[in-house]
């Protein structure tokens, strides 16, 4: 495990994969940790040099008082990348993971050669639906959201108490620390990068599961039609999180789209 303190926080990452290969950078949604990469990672870190790691306020990262902006999850990314030497990487981006991925790309565009955006968007939700989740888990716990959460997370065939990865990703949910889980929603709440994804340049390929219930395909395909130049798949048999339910069609995805703009 490696640890560093950048911008007054201690995150949690993780280096894959042969140095000097290309660097190629994850982000993961709210109320997960980097684990929800591996399947992903372990089928790309031949070629790539793959990093990962906690945002703040999840998995094993230190949580900071909610609530949390957008730009702090952005500089703590952007921080990590100076901590660890990379100038320049492809990054993948989930669901808020996808806007942290989006606002490197609007504050840091050097930083930047090329976008995956998975199951994201450039604005996701309306104020009220955040305030309301806010003031559900402040109140009564994330356990008290999990049900309706892991239906928008994974398809029906995927969420039965007798699948152990189900009942394990759920764990991961409910066990996340209540400051960075609202602290998070502060920041998903307040965020539009409508404008601002609008002028990306950098080559992007957006991806949706075809049953995510969280950023549905036709609002992911909204934000593709906002960059000039993107590509837009569909991901079939997934939720919110096809890293995790189709892994070898996520990182078939990524593969050919990184190769197709000659970052390798």
């Amino acid at each position: 495990m490696a640890f560093a303190r950048l911008n007054g926080v201690v995150l949690h990452h993780e280096l894959r994969g042969a140095e000097g290969k290309p660097p190629l950078v994850f982000s993961n949604s709210l109320g997960t940790d980097f684990r929800i990469w591996d399947a992903v990672a372990g089928r790309l870190q031949a070629d790539y040099r793959i990093v990962l790691y906690d945002k703040r306020g999840h998995g094993l990262s230190e949580s900071t008082p909610a609530p949390y902006k957008l730009a702090d999850h952005v500089e703590d990314l952007a921080a990590l990348l100076d901590h660890l030497g990379i100038d320049r990487a492809a990054v993948v981006g989930l669901s808020v993971g996808g806007l942290i991925a989006q606002g490197l790309t609007a504050l840091h565009p050097e930083k930047v050669a090329a976008l995956v955006l998975c199951d994201t968007a450039h604005k996701i939700g309306t104020d009220a639906m955040w305030n309301d989740r806010i003031k559900a888990v402040t109140e009564k716990g994330i356990a008290s959201i999990a049900e309706a959460v892991m239906q928008r997370w994974f398809t029906p065939a995927y969420r039965s108490p007798e699948n152990p990865d189900f009942v394990g990703y759920t764990a991961m949910l409910v066990r996340t620390d209540i400051d960075g889980y609202a602290g998070t929603c502060a920041a998903l709440r307040d965020a539009d990068l409508t404008e601002s994804t609008r002028a990306i340049k950098q080559p992007t390929l957006l991806v949706v599961g075809d049953q995510d219930g969280s950023t549905p395909p036709d609002l992911v395909r909204s934000t593709a039609a906002l960059i000039r130049g993107s590509e837009f798949r569909i991901i079939e048999g997934a939720g919110h999180l096809p890293n995790i339910e189709q892994p070898a069609a996520v990182a078939d995805l990524i593969a050919n789209f990184l190769k197709s703009v000659r970052y390798v």
